[in-house]
């Protein structure tokens, strides 16, 4: 008894090998960093069919087959519409959206992706972006990674390469985020909350509770994103 249940475990996970290994050649080739949300759910749901198959005694080799067939063509479908229909591609694996335009944060779109400020900040800091000052556009791309294009102020120039003396670099510090002040990064950088609220409102902002993104710098000084 034992040996059949083996055999069988045995032969659906050498056919569920070969047919993951043909829809995979199927849909064709596609870097890891470009898989999109639908991709990803739809590799899960495809390994647990397998999984779930091998373990289940009730479930045949011609189960397994079906369901790898059937799920493997709507994969297809999906992808082949997507080629063929703008929209369609658009529907299913989503649009980029402009997040910073103009060096301007577009709160509407963090909300509307589900990103919070930090989540930004941390993007941005992947892209070798460190500051949001030196940002002049970031998309979202569908697969949620972030582009982002400097202001021409900030293009990545080597001063070496205009053979000037090099200059200290200085990290900028959060202070506020989401209306709400960082009291350890405001300690760190030397200030107090009077001189914080005196900085705001020289740009015309009244409360703290009224800033989206705040952070200082020690060469530029600070740099405030009210919510617009």
């Amino acid at each position: 008894m034992k040996e059949i249940l083996f055999l069988q475990i045995t032969i659906k996970l050498l056919l569920g090998f070969v047919g993951l290994l043909i829809i995979t050649k199927m849909l064709g080739k596609t870097q890891f960093s470009q898989v999109t949300p639908f991709d990803f759910i739809s590799a899960i749901f495809l390994g647990e069919v397998v999984g779930s198959a091998l373990y289940d005694e009730k479930a045949t080799v011609l189960t397994l087959l079906y369901s790898l067939f059937l799920w493997g063509l709507l994969m297809l479908a999906v992808k082949m519409l997507g080629q063929k229909s703008l929209k369609i591609r658009g529907w299913i694996d989503g649009r980029p959206s402009i997040v910073i335009r103009n060096g301007r944060i577009i709160l509407r779109e963090l909300k509307k992706n589900r990103i919070n400020i930090h989540d930004l900040m941390y993007m941005l800091r992947q892209s070798n972006a460190f500051s949001v000052r030196e940002v002049e556009y970031a998309l979202l791309e569908p697969n949620g990674s972030i582009s982002v294009l400097k202001k021409a102020d900030y293009d990545t120039v080597k001063r070496k390469d205009l053979n000037l003396p090099p200059q200290q670099v200085y990290l900028p510090t959060t202070l506020i985020t989401d209306g709400e002040i960082i009291w350890d990064n405001l300690k760190v950088v030397g200030y107090d909350n009077k001189w914080l609220e005196l900085q705001i409102q020289s740009h015309g902002i009244d409360e703290v509770k009224n800033v989206l993104y705040a952070e200082w710098k020690e060469n530029e000084g600070i740099y405030i994103v009210p919510y617009s």
